[in-house]
């Protein structure tokens, strides 16, 4: 019975975020501590201890070192050389935009300013070359998702720390990588496809792209903290990865913490004046850390009164083995139609992943993976964040047309490729 109202008072939760636009964090801590105390028999400061500390201080500082590269126009100078610098391929023009949104996001742009910078260039460049606006915003949306899922992008890291809570702290950089690995390969194949049937009408040799101002000092401090950050923080557990029999990389990797490295690097960065401190500590993206934390509490109310054990125990016995994986992908998917993958689906869906492991054996990274890139595949989806940022970028005669592809063609291509992989990766691996 307590099981049922947990699960149902999950949904009630998404459903009132969705519906009042209220942050879903602050209903899952108020429903977190109602069923924390007044139905599990936990004690007020208990209910409290759930709020997860680790991934609110990794995501606060991983925020506050990337927003000197926003604050100060480093990610935006980059962005338009390389677009620049590629304007010579215009067939290949999806790719290009992909890679280069791929790149701004996973130096710590995030998805949204990449969606909100990206997105209106990417329009006008269809309209010169004759590139479908939807190949267009696919390869946009496709490439924000995919570097903000970087292992040491805002997206990664929540994924990390996610990973650990619930008990694969050795392994959750690898799985990381596998998350990240997913979303670089799928859109490719997608993007290939779909150059290979446009039938744009335009060929030009060049795009016309004015040259870009050069990076200035501060820009240049900027960019060589952010890869010292990155190549400090992914050596060694990278490194464990592939070659697990040298202990010593194991040990350095755990004694790297992305976090505190990113404090350090804040300090630094202060210290070489390439941003200012009111600056980067406004820009901190507070209302998804409330969401992420407070639907958190939640989810460790139904871990403590059995709720996620008992969903993971289902899943494993009314599911054939080989399609679970797919399955995990869909309801991701369609969770993330009313929901905020990094903020609700993946702090809903990580923490029954151990059980459905022990029951079936299948790999936790494949199901991890699932669960991202199919929560993700709905973001093209015109009523959720990217789709809505597109159709914000094209004009009123040609909004109609571009809500219409988005959603019965957009987002079909993403989801069915999402469950393609989530079949195939669970098949041959």
């Amino acid at each position: 019975m307590l099981n049922g109202i947990i699960i149902a008072t999950i949904v009630v939760t998404i459903a009132l975020g969705y519906k009042t636009k209220i942050n879903t964090g602050l209903f899952g801590m108020i429903f977190a501590y109602i069923i924390g105390t007044f139905a599990l028999g936990l004690k007020p400061a208990e209910v409290i201890k759930m709020w997860p500390v680790s991934i609110f201080f990794v995501i606060l500082a991983i925020s506050l070192f990337y927003n000197f590269a926003i604050s100060n126009g480093t990610l935006e100078v980059l962005s338009q050389h390389m677009m620049y610098r590629t304007r010579s391929f215009p067939k290949m023009l999806p790719l290009v935009i992909f890679f280069a949104a791929t790149i701004i996001a996973a130096l710590g742009a995030g998805f949204f300013a990449v969606m909100a910078f990206f997105g209106p260039i990417t329009i006008i460049l269809c309209r010169k070359t004759g590139l479908s606006p939807l190949i267009g915003a696919l390869a946009v949306n496709y490439g924000a998702l995919c570097g903000n899922n970087f292992m040491v992008s805002p997206g990664g890291v929540v994924f990390i720390g996610l990973m650990n809570q619930v008990g694969y702290e050795a392994v959750s950089y690898g799985y990381a990588f596998q998350i990240f690995l997913a979303s670089l390969v799928i859109p490719i194949i997608v993007l290939s496809v779909l150059i290979l049937i446009n039938k744009g009408k335009k060929s030009s040799h060049v795009i016309d792209i004015p040259k870009p101002q050069a990076f200035n000092g501060i820009q240049k401090k900027t960019l060589t903290l952010i890869f010292t950050m990155v190549t400090i923080v992914l050596i060694f557990p990278l490194l464990h990865t592939f070659i697990p029999s040298v202990k010593l990389f194991a040990s350095l990797g755990k004694s790297i913490d992305v976090g505190l490295v990113a404090i350090i690097f804040t300090v630094i960065g202060l210290l070489l004046n390439i941003g200012s401190e009111k600056d980067i500590i406004k820009n901190v993206p507070w209302g998804t850390l409330l969401m992420i934390c407070g639907v958190g509490m939640l989810i460790s109310v139904a871990i403590k009164a059995g709720t996620v054990k008992m969903i993971a125990s289902w899943v494993t016995a009314a599911l054939p083995t080989a399609i679970v994986p797919v399955v995990m992908a869909v309801i991701g998917g369609f969770m993330s139609f009313f929901s905020s993958t990094m903020g609700v689906v993946t702090p809903a869906l990580f923490p029954v992943v151990p059980g459905i492991t022990e029951a079936s054996g299948i790999s936790a990274g494949i199901l991890f993976s699932a669960i991202v890139i199919g929560a993700q595949a709905t973001a093209i989806s015109p009523f959720s964040s990217g789709g809505s940022l597109m159709l914000s970028c094209v004009g009123d005669d040609e909004r109609e047309k571009m809500f219409t592809d988005l959603m019965f063609k957009g987002a079909p291509i993403c989801l069915v490729s999402s469950i393609a992989y989530a079949f195939m990766i669970n098949l041959f691996f």
